[in-house]
């Protein structure tokens, strides 16, 4: 019994030597093989880093929500680019007074009674990973949107760590599409959200490198495999009776 053991094995490691594609042992990495990224600034120094592809392409498909009272956290360029003429109030948030630009300082993971129930619109695009208590911070985005208000949210999965996040708040998290869908469904009601996961190998082995979007065939980009999950998008409406 063990020498047939032995011959399965043998058979085993020919067959899977022999039948892989590339085979295994002549796989050329070429320019990836190497031990630091082609880009550490997620590949905005080649052009548009892949997640902003994602996450524009995003915002884009929703852009009819950004209107009325608008809340973005760091800027507001989202909300200019895609809202317009339909923003009737632009509101910049910040953790701490280091951002001039900002009009809200204030900790999203922290209730604060003066937001409840204020915005038509919260966009909070690669930020929840930087927040601790994350499901504080999903509690906040949900009750300081006013009933009926919508918000638009990405959060990374497959990525670099931010070494300037890390030294000035912390980057905490990275998520999985099922991790989002509870969250949100837990906070907003089952129905209320809408989940996409984006990604495939090639974007994401691409993104960890920081190769910029335009050096890929877009379609290439947006395939979507859900074994490879690079970032997660999020449509969520807050319940008019709620």
């Amino acid at each position: 019994m063990s020498k047939l053991k032995e011959i399965y094995r043998s058979m085993r490691r020919w067959l899977i030597h022999s039948t892989r594609r590339p085979r295994v042992g002549h796989v050329q990495l070429g320019d990836l093989n190497r031990l630091t990224p082609i880009s550490r600034d997620w590949g905005f120094d080649r052009g548009q880093a892949i997640d902003r592809l994602y996450i524009e392409r995003f915002i884009t498909a929703y852009s009819d929500d950004i209107r009325g009272e608008v809340l973005e956290v760091s800027d507001n360029e989202y909300t200019i680019r895609f809202g317009g003429s339909k923003v009737a109030r632009s509101d910049i948030l910040h953790p701490d007074d280091g951002n001039p630009r900002a009009t809200i300082v204030a900790d999203l993971a922290v209730p604060n009674p003066g937001l409840e129930g204020r915005f038509d619109c919260i966009i909070c695009t690669q930020t929840l990973q930087l927040i601790y208590e994350v499901r504080s911070a999903v509690t906040q985005i949900h009750r300081w949107l006013k009933p009926g208000g919508v918000a638009l949210v990405s959060v990374p999965g497959i990525s670099q760590i931010s070494r300037e996040d890390m030294k000035q708040t912390g980057d905490y998290w990275r998520f999985t599409g099922a991790a989002v869908r509870r969250m949100f469904a837990e906070e907003f009601g089952e129905g209320a959200a809408e989940i996409e996961v984006l990604g495939n190998v090639l974007a994401a082995t691409a993104f960890l490198h920081g190769i910029a979007a335009e050096e890929f065939d877009e379609s290439d980009l947006l395939e979507k495999d859900p074994q490879f999950q690079m970032l997660t998008t999020v449509w969520a409406r807050k319940h008019k009776g709620s």
